[in-house]
Parts: structure tokens; sequence; C-alpha cells
């Protein structure tokens, strides 16, 4: 009996190459006065290769774009700071996100969220989305001093649900970090599809959100 649903942030439920790239254009018009001379095709395009779907922190990432665009007159850390000022302003949900979580609080389901990152800034993403209340249990790396794949950060999330690993199911779309973490400790997986991954061991795979409360409800009848 699935009791649980825990969900990954970014690339699950929030659609962070969508965010991600509204963001940095917005950036570059903001910031035109230093930013003129870099052809914004090329600032865009940089960011994004740097970025490297969030697996690169952004102090890294703006190092390089001083350096490489030779930007003057604003330091990377002025444009580390814009970009935690910011980037909550272009935060995007997956399509069918609340109507999603609609349906599995109707469903009496305990619902959480792990993710890696910094917390007041993956916190903000979360209210921004308007997600926030859905959720019994957010765990954000920062805060709990560990980070997925760390086996405990999964089981303090079920502990605090109160549930065992057979009665919760994982949601996410990376292959180590999300789905084969959970699988680990014994918990049900969906994949939400990422064509960063051409496949991955995952008891169920999709597409969309629209699809898990009619999974969850398959898993609840087995």
């Amino acid at each position: 009996m699935m009791k649980a649903v825990i969900f990954d942030l970014d690339g699950t439920l929030l659609n962070r190459d969508v965010s991600i790239q509204k963001f940095i254009e917005y950036q570059y018009e903001r910031l035109q006065l230093w930013l003129s001379h870099i052809p914004k095709e090329s600032y865009i395009a940089r960011f994004i290769e740097l970025d490297n779907r969030g697996y690169v922190w952004k102090d890294a990432v703006y190092q390089q774009m001083v350096k490489e665009f030779e930007i003057i007159g604003i330091t990377w850390e002025d444009l580390l700071e814009d970009y935690m000022n910011h980037f909550h302003k272009s935060c995007a949900p997956f399509p069918h996100l609340v109507w999603m979580l609609e349906e599995l609080k109707r469903k009496s389901l305990k619902l959480g969220i792990i993710t890696n990152g910094k917390g007041q800034f993956q916190m903000h993403s979360i209210k921004v989305l308007g997600i926030e209340g859905y959720f019994d249990t957010i765990l954000i790396s920062e805060w709990e001093g560990i980070s997925k794949p760390d086996p405990r950060l999964f089981q303090k999330a079920m502990d605090h649900l109160n549930v065992l690993p057979n009665e919760s199911v994982f949601v996410g779309d990376h292959p180590i970090n999300d789905i084969q973490a959970a699988r680990n400790i014994g918990m049900k997986t969906i994949w939400k599809k990422d064509v960063a991954y051409e496949s991955v061991e995952a008891d169920f795979v999709i597409e969309d959100l629209r699809e898990i409360p009619g999974i969850i409800e398959t898993l609840q009848q087995q």
C-alpha cells in the first residue's frame, strides 16, 4: 500500500531548462550597460554550457564568464548576487504540476521533496511555484548537511512522513541521484524522462506529471 510520494525538484517539478533560459536572457537585457560588447546569443549559450544543467555552482560559472568575455565594471560576485536575487522571477513549472499535487492529496497521500542545492535559494523556488503547502516535509541538502544520493537523506524524509520504503514512491529525473538512490533503499521509482539520458532502470517512466496519479492508483491496488 503506497502511503507517500517524494519528489526531486529541479527537472522534476521545476522546469529548470526553461527557467534558466528565461533568466539568463533577462539578466543580459537588464545588465546591458556592462554586457553589450558580448553578443546576446553568445552570453546565453556560454552560461548554459558552463552551468551544466545546474550541476556547477554559479560562482564558478560567473568567474569563467567574466574572464572569457573580459567583462569590466561589474564583478562575478555582482553577477552571482543578481542570479540569487532574480532567478526566481523566471521559475517555470512543468505542465499539470498543481493538478497532479491536488490529485495526490485527494488520495490522502503524504508528500515530500528532497533536493540538492542551497537552502534558501531552493525554498524560494518552491514558494514561487506556489506548492510549498502541499508538502509534509521538504529536505534541502545544504540545510541537511548531506546530499543525494546519500541514503540517509531519503530515510530522513520517510522518517518525517512515518512511512517505510516499500510504502513510498520517489519521482525524479536523475538516474543516479534520484532513481538508483531510491531503489537502493527499497522505494518504488518513477523516472521523469529527460533527454540527457537514454534509458534509466526505474519501475515506471513518465513524460508528463499528469501520469503520476494513475500510477499511484495502480500501486495502491497491488
